[in-house]
């Protein structure tokens, strides 16, 4: 009976994710409390497992509340134009340089997790350079979506926030683990960049004149008054700088850091409490939203342990699957997490399938951290070629690219990098077997 209704719980719960027509948060509170009341327990009882559920998502959440408003508001400064002008000058007419330009632009833009502002500063700064160099835009596409895959693993990216929240430990020591993933997948993001490049020569790239895309002539006065001086731009950076690597370090809570980095962002740059509230108010929302959904499924989980329900399907699942194939659940959905990842939406994802996995993996002796590192890798790099992704359509809007087409040229590479990065992981013991 407690399998039954776990199962029935979760076919709800991503149905109601992947049709979209309720909000994530609504659907992670409601439908796990729903369940727990068909299997006999009382109101009080399931306040009590969502309480506890929410308490192991507090500083993922906080976390995200102020590292989403710090890159909003340093977006806001320039210092993502300034880069990305410099990248663009420095790579000239060489059509290697601007496709491995792209992924380094892609990739420092990605810093916020956000991807609709990934694809707002690197697509229209590139697909100019792109159309008169005759580029086929779908390269800039594919090293976008590529590198904001790999960046996401960043403890504010949605993603692992998420995975932590399953697991209940905190998101930076989740990232201190995926670290070394993540270079491999920045290692593997330029290589690819180089070999897009060549083929691209190869079509004809770089030879003769190309379009000539004609920029917008809108004004952007209220961008442009929010916009610092060089030396603002300077500390901008070092303070980037080091929040990363006191975050890298594991010197402090997360969230404390962002904290502290915001408001010295604030004060440095926009002394002036009126622009600094407008500036929290523009970002607060993007914020929030993500932070109500990592505490609603915190609920979820909640209720998955107090009500015993995964344990009970991952001993039906048991019965199953093979025990020779068993201690190697977690590689398997490794492998298959690019395809899953491009049919399932993010929440449906980690918040549906991957507990369960993670339940049946324990029951063969595989670790559930090991499962949700696996997990993550091939579910990041299908961000920006599913059809759930919001950033997808953007994506391919700007550049006049058709989905299909999108899809047919970047998800062969994106399977090829992240199955070579599930495999060297279990190599450097990453994710033991």
């Amino acid at each position: 009976m407690v399998a039954a209704v776990g199962f029935i719980m979760i076919i709800a719960i991503v149905a109601l994710l992947l049709k979209g027509k309720m909000s994530p948060i609504v659907v992670l509170a409601v439908i796990p409390a729903i369940a727990a009341l068909l299997l006999g327990h009382n109101p009080i009882e399931i306040a009590d497992m969502i309480k506890s559920g929410v308490q192991t998502t507090t500083s993922n959440g906080i976390l995200f509340i102020f590292s989403v408003i710090y890159f909003g508001v340093l977006s806001d400064t320039g210092l993502f134009d300034i880069i990305v002008n410099w990248l663009v000058q420095k790579a000239g007419k060489n059509v290697i340089a601007v496709t491995v330009a792209t992924a380094i632009i892609a990739t420092i833009a990605h810093l916020d997790g956000t991807t609709a502002t990934t694809v707002l500063i690197t697509i229209p700064a590139l697909y100019p350079v792109y159309k008169r160099m005759k580029i086929d835009p779908k390269i800039l596409l594919c090293l976008t979506g590529a590198c904001m895959g790999v960046m996401n693993l960043l403890p504010w990216g949605g993603p692992t926030a998420r995975a932590a929240t399953v697991l209940a430990m905190d998101a930076n020591a989740l990232w201190h683990i995926l670290i070394p993933v993540q270079i491999m997948g920045l290692a593997a993001n330029v290589v690819l960049a180089v070999l897009l490049g060549m083929l691209a020569v190869k079509s004809g790239a770089g030879k003769g004149e190309g379009e000539v895309v004609a920029e917008d002539a809108k004004a952007q006065e209220e961008s442009d008054a929010l916009r610092k001086s060089k030396n603002f731009l300077i500390f901008d950076l070092v303070l980037t700088i080091a929040v990363i690597a006191i975050l890298s370090m594991g010197l402090a809570q997360s969230y404390v850091v962002f904290m502290v980095a915001l408001c010295i962002l604030l004060a440095v740059n926009y002394p002036d409490q009126k622009l600094q509230d407008k500036l929290i108010k523009k970002h607060a929302p993007a914020a929030l939203i993500i932070s109500a959904t990592l505490f609603a499924a915190g609920a979820m989980v909640g209720v998955f342990d107090g009500t015993g329900m995964l344990e009970a399907m991952a001993n039906v699942i048991m019965s199953v699957i093979p025990s020779s194939l068993g201690k190697y659940i977690h590689i398997i959905f490794g492998i298959l997490a690019l395809p899953l990842g491009l049919c399932i939406g993010t929440d449906a994802y980690f918040y549906g399938i991957m507990p369960l996995v993670m339940q049946v993996g324990e029951t063969y002796g595989v670790a559930s951290l090991s499962t949700a590192v696996a997990m993550i890798i091939g579910k990041n790099l299908a961000l920006m070629v599913s059809p759930l992704v919001p950033a997808t359509f953007l994506a391919i809007g700007l550049t006049g690219t058709e989905l299909k087409d999108h899809m047919k040229f970047s998800i062969p590479p994106y399977f090829i990098i992240s199955v070579i990065m599930v495999l060297l992981s279990v190599l450097f013991g990453i994710i033991p077997v």
